[in-house]
Formats: structure tokens, sequence, C-alpha cells
């Protein structure tokens, strides 16, 4: 299913929620799927990719406080997610496809390298764009997700990673999720991802929920898990993933004490997997760092990149 309509095609400018700066939005196509993409400000690109179940609106104060202090922020709306097309293939979703994604927004921008800031799956998505077109990448910043081999190291080390991850059973197996998270006002998906915050007391909460609602996006989201992580990551031979290379660009990697999902060693232990200058950061919030920690976070970027 498709993500807009043939209404939706002109580009348009907006106000940015967080701020008074214009964020303009265009769709750029890549093989009939449009991707939405986010812009604002002048100078140094910024590449800013938003995970699960997220859209470019994400990044909204990082996008305001980039903009101001001189540089081009770019945030698309990653397929599936947003304003973007929502395939209905799971195999649409493979890591070498979404990285085809992120090389045609650069190549439309007429950027050729850029500071790459990545979220979740963003951020994972970032770790094999520096791998596969590490040319592309001047430097990188992954929050949350930590390298695709360090994660596996810190799956066979860390018991409490298979606490965390127990979401991933349902997440992989279709129809499941799609049941159960909407039950109840998605409840489920309130409990799981925001600490059972209730309806209209957190705005990215309730942001998040209206956009799965829409027919097809949450299984458009879910097919990021089914594509890389589930059977048919194993049935679909994907010459894209994993990355297992090194990284030669300085990288940041931004963790949250509280985040409910992932560990931190799997993002310490990325340290290995990059032959570049390595930095690491923790915050005192849960998973949704952008949001949560949006000055301390912001601080962080405007000193890295």
């Amino acid at each position: 299913m498709d993500g807009v309509g043939e209404d939706d095609l002109a580009g348009r400018t907006g106000a940015d929620p967080g701020g008074p700066l214009p964020v303009v939005e265009r769709f750029v196509d890549n093989h009939g799927v449009r991707l939405n993409v986010a812009t604002a400000g002048s100078g140094r690109p910024v590449l800013l990719l938003h995970g699960f179940p997220d859209s470019w609106r994400l990044w909204r104060h990082q996008i305001r406080l980039l903009a101001a202090r001189g540089y081009r922020v770019i945030a698309p709306d990653l397929r599936g997610f947003g304003r973007s097309s929502r395939p209905s293939d799971v195999a649409d979703y493979r890591m070498s496809v979404l990285v085809d994604d992120i090389v045609v927004v650069l190549d439309k921008a007429g950027v050729d390298h850029a500071a790459v800031v990545g979220h979740d799956w963003g951020a994972a998505l970032a770790w094999r764009l520096a791998g596969s077109v590490p040319h592309r990448v001047e430097r990188l910043v992954v929050v949350s997700v930590g390298h695709p081999a360090a994660s596996v190291v810190a799956d066979v080390r860390q018991g409490d990673r298979n606490r965390r991850s127990e979401y991933l059973r349902w997440f992989l197996t279709p129809g499941v999720a799609e049941r159960m998270l909407p039950r109840d006002d998605w409840r489920m998906f309130r409990d799981w991802g925001w600490h059972g915050a209730e309806p209209n007391t957190d705005p990215d909460c309730d942001r998040q929920i209206a956009d799965l609602s829409r027919p097809g996006a949450l299984t458009a989201g879910l097919n990021w898990y089914r594509a890389n992580l589930g059977r048919a990551a194993v049935s679909h031979s994907d010459p894209g993933a994993p990355v297992l290379s090194r990284i030669a660009c300085p990288t940041m990697g931004v963790w949250s004490a509280e985040d409910q999902f992932l560990t931190e060693s799997q993002m310490t232990g990325s340290e290995q997997f990059v032959s570049g200058r390595w930095r690491y950061e923790r915050l005192p919030c849960d998973h949704w760092i952008p949001v949560r920690a949006a000055d301390e976070f912001g601080q962080l970027l405007l000193d890295f990149v």
C-alpha cells in the first residue's frame, strides 16, 4: 500500500512544529517508492535517520538547533513510515534496499557526503551506510543501536538481552503484532514503548500511534524487522546484510541509561568495530533520546559534527 496520495506529490513548506525555522518537504522517487524528505537550513549537510515507529518529526528539536547553527539538515521519512510509500512486500525492506534509498536521497540533494545521525533502525541503517558506501559518510552518530557485530556478541554474553528483546517474537510473526498492539486503544503499545502513557499525555507517543493507525502502516514498519531479522532475512539472499566491516570515519555512540530495549554492552562493544576515532556518551533517559534528552543530545551533535 502506498503511503501518499496523488495530491501530496508537490513540495510543501511549513513551520517546524518545534520552532520558527521553515522545514521544506519534498518527495524523492526511487524506482516507484516515494520518499518524503524534510530539509532545513543551509551549510554543511547533516543527514538524520529515524527508527521504528517514527518519522522525520522525531528530530524536530535537533533540526531547529542544527539549522540555526548553520547546517543543512536532511531528514527523510524512511520507507514504510511518515508520508513515504509503504511497499507491501517484505523483501522491499531489506537493508541493501534501504541503503539505496539513502544514496538516492543524497544524490537528489546534490550531497556527496554528510554527517550521518541515526536512531534505532535508523542507526542500524547508518552503520550499514558507513560500511557499504564509506565515501558518503563524513562522520557517524549512532543512537541506541550498536554495530551489528557488537550486537551479536552482546546477545551471547548478556542474558538480559533475551528479556529485553522478547517483543521480537511477536514482531517477526506476520499478523501477531498487528492484532496485539492496537487493542484497547493501543494499550500494549503504550505499555511496551512508552511506560504506559495514557492518551493525550505524551505527544510523541500519540504521534506514533496516529501514524501507525493508518492503513498498512503498522505492517510496513514491522517489515523492517521481518526483512532483516526474521525468516525473510534467511530465505531471501540480501547481499547488503549484515555489515561486518570496520568503520573508518569518526564515530560517536550514544546510549540511554533507561533504555527499555537495548543493552549498553552492544553499544560500548561497537568500539572494536570502528577503526576511526570513537566516542561514547551515556544519557539519563529512556530509548527516545531525541525527544527525551533533546537539549543534551543536541549539544552532543553540535560538538561532534
